[in-house]
């Protein structure tokens, strides 16, 4: 490909080449909430795990591309600087994930069984009493989201003050936060993911599991991103910046984190099943029985070996349209995987969807999609003052 280098100009995203999305998201967060609403009062448990559930999809996603664009730093990435500032937008919607939390903590009894549990009825519980506690739980929640609030605020200020400074004082600090920021997101992301879904059996444990939930976050934020990115270059954005080098990078990357999540997911289910201790298997038997053991499966071959056969060949990455096939396919599989975490430990017998699942999807997403479009205009999509930026435009890979 040729090397002759255009200097990008700054690419605005202006309102009105969402069209008329904004009035859908509008309308979609009102059928959301209207259907949340109902299903809070009639039927109170299975609202609080359509909303866990729906949550925690959406956490997965934000803080996904608050992990790449700290790879992006910590790693001195050029290939990433064009599609940064969508890693940032997005990253920038945990604030307002937070927001979303607020439901389940009246849940919590609800949800979490240890939640009502007194002293001296479960000796299990009893000797985890140091962490499994109120107000300890509290303060967890209220520590990781404002870390990783904090992350993804500092991130994006460095990044757009050096749009207008072009400073390169700027790219040193957000190198240095994202080597102190990198800890503190695999502490939070790991200790929330066992809050919130490991803890929904608070006797099964596993070591693996933080590492599991990260590997599902990281390929499934690659994967929106490659989605964002394509719809943006059909709006006429990054036409002269973005090419096909980039999106190979994109592919390989959905492609490494799907093996790692097959990896990850086999690791675990194999050391619990030759282990075979009952406090560690309980989680695989009851996801393993009736239509929950189908929908594994289901997950399994979806998530891992569609994705590996296709994304395994050089041309299908170089692909817009074929990768955006995969990258929505993932988003689904992602999807799945949260509800077969959550939902057996409501419907124990077999699947049971519910329209609060749909509801709660619309009243969470519909609104941080919104979010996200009014805030995509505030800057300009492309890091012009990134010193890295010309090395970007002439990737080669």
């Amino acid at each position: 490909m040729s090397h002759h280098v255009h200097h990008p100009t700054p690419e605005v995203f202006n309102q009105k080449h969402a069209g008329t999305a904004p009035l859908i998201l509008i309308a979609a967060s009102i059928v959301g909430i209207a259907l949340s609403v109902l299903g809070a009062v009639r039927n109170p448990e299975q609202f609080a795990y359509s909303w866990l559930f729906a949550f925690i999809y959406f956490f997965t996603l934000s803080v996904g591309c608050l992990f790449w664009t700290m790879v992006h730093h910590a790693t001195d990435a050029e290939w990433s600087v064009v599609v940064r500032r969508l890693m940032e937008n997005v990253a920038g919607l945990i604030p307002f994930v937070f927001l979303f939390f607020i439901p389940l903590i009246f849940c919590a009894p609800t949800l979490w069984k240890w939640w009502t549990i007194p002293h001296g009825v479960d000796e299990i519980l009893d000797g985890k009493r140091g962490y499994l506690n109120h107000t300890f739980f509290y303060s967890r929640v209220f520590i990781f989201f404002a870390a990783l609030s904090a992350l993804a605020i500092l991130f994006k200020r460095h990044s757009t003050q050096q749009d207008t400074t072009s400073h390169p004082q700027h790219t040193i600090s957000m190198r240095r936060l994202s080597f102190a920021g990198i800890p503190i997101f695999a502490v939070s992301l790991t200790f929330g993911a066992y809050d919130w879904l490991l803890g929904l059996d608070y006797k099964w444990f596993s070591t693996m599991w933080g590492v599991y939930i990260f590997a599902g976050a990281a390929g499934s934020a690659m994967s929106l991103l490659v989605l964002i990115l394509t719809w943006l270059r059909v709006k006429g954005y990054y036409k002269h910046s973005i090419t096909h080098e980039h999106y190979h990078i994109m592919g390989k990357l959905m492609l490494a984190f799907s093996v790692f999540w097959a990896y990850i997911g086999f690791s675990q289910y194999m050391l619990i099943w030759y282990a075979n201790v009952p406090e560690e298997t309980s989680y695989f038997i009851r996801r393993n029985i009736g239509s929950w053991n189908t929908l594994s499966i289901a997950l399994v071959v979806g998530r891992f070996f569609l994705p590996f056969l296709v994304l395994l060949l050089q041309a299908t990455k170089k692909k817009p349209r074929v990768l955006c096939i995969i990258a929505g396919w993932i988003l689904c599989m992602q999807l799945l995987d949260m509800y077969i975490i959550v939902m057996p430990m409501l419907h124990k017998d077999g699947v049971a969807p519910s329209i609060y699942d749909i509801g709660a999807i619309l009243a969470i997403g519909a609104p941080l999609i919104f979010i996200f479009l009014k805030r995509l205009g505030k800057h300009s999509l492309i890091p012009v003052g990134d010193p890295r930026i010309d090395l970007c435009l002439k990737l080669s890979n």
